[in-house]
């Protein structure tokens, strides 16, 4: 086929209009840039006993309080918890399935605070070694930072023995001990317990911290109160909610509750069944760690 000298010119023509039709578009995709789009994801150990939920409830308005404008997530890191729920028609995300789907509404930057106690092992695994794979280019999210558990630093310690001594019931007596239990880990991060511990023996003597898996043990807990002669105790959760370990290895009615053991030493009880999350004294303590992540998103 022969190619006339017009005929040639045109298709010349027609060549270079698509080529550089493909430069334009090319360099046109480049120089989009998404709005940013900010977003708070809180992660907690959850829990499916519905009174234990204020404990989420208020976490939820003072962040959203310190934060305004910022829409806030959840997830649960425990998959027992999330089946419970899912049981009862409630859905609920697990940090990476969170993530996606915060990813698919739009949002560009998060702040994902863990609610957990210390930085334990649960936190290390279900929230710190998760997040860090939605971290980079590949992670899709232009930048995501984690706001640190309660206590992870030693002036966080201090702030939490002041935050106890304001959730104290007032009708407690001084000759009174207060046992706080916490969850424990066999994680190097327990070892936030007997920090605090520490700290709190230079304000009260009479305020002992245990844990259910960790040190200090109960037996820890009964050994003092024996040697101080105590007579009453007031129990309360160090956990952000008082959920099934608080109900029943803390004040349950079965023998091996902290409550039964105490009691079968000759102790009387006063337990509070109450997060540490459902007071503000507490909660603001997780707040400025939420802060300070989303100040740090790019």
């Amino acid at each position: 086929m022969r190619f006339s000298p017009r005929r040639s010119a045109r298709f010349v023509a027609l060549s270079l209009f698509i080529v550089l039709c493909s430069f334009s578009l090319a360099f046109a995709g480049h120089g989009e840039t998404n709005a940013q789009k900010k977003g708070i994801l809180l992660v907690a150990f959850g829990t499916s006993i519905k009174e234990a939920q204020k404990s989420f409830d208020n976490m939820e308005k003072q962040v959203k309080k310190a934060c305004p404008g910022i829409p806030v997530r959840w997830a649960f890191t425990s998959n027992i918890i999330r089946h419970k729920l899912d049981k009862q028609g409630q859905h609920t995300s697990s940090v990476p399935s969170a993530l996606a789907g915060m990813l698919d509404e739009g949002f560009t930057d998060i702040a994902v605070q863990s609610l957990h106690t210390i930085p334990g092992e649960e936190f290390h695994l279900k929230v710190l070694d998760v997040v860090n794979r939605f971290r980079g280019g590949h992670g899709g999210f232009n930048s995501i930072v984690i706001g640190q558990p309660m206590m992870a630093t030693p002036h966080d310690v201090e702030a939490v023995v002041d935050a106890i001594q304001t959730v104290i019931p007032k009708q407690r007596k001084a000759d009174e001990a207060v046992v706080l239990m916490g969850h424990g880990t066999h994680h190097p991060g327990n070892i936030y317990y007997p920090g605090l511990q520490w700290y709190l023996s230079q304000k009260d003597a009479n305020i002992i911290v245990g844990t259910v898996e960790g040190t200090p043990s109960l037996d820890y807990v009964v050994s003092e109160l024996k040697k101080r002669g105590t007579k009453t105790v007031w129990l309360m959760p160090l956990m952000s909610v008082a959920g099934d370990h608080a109900r029943n290895d803390m004040a349950g009615a079965e023998d091996d509750s902290w409550k039964s053991v105490l009691e079968a030493n000759g102790i009387k009880v006063n337990a509070i069944l109450k997060g540490t999350a459902e007071y503000d004294a507490f909660a603001a303590l997780w707040v400025k760690h939420v802060k300070a992540a989303v100040a740090a998103l790019n």
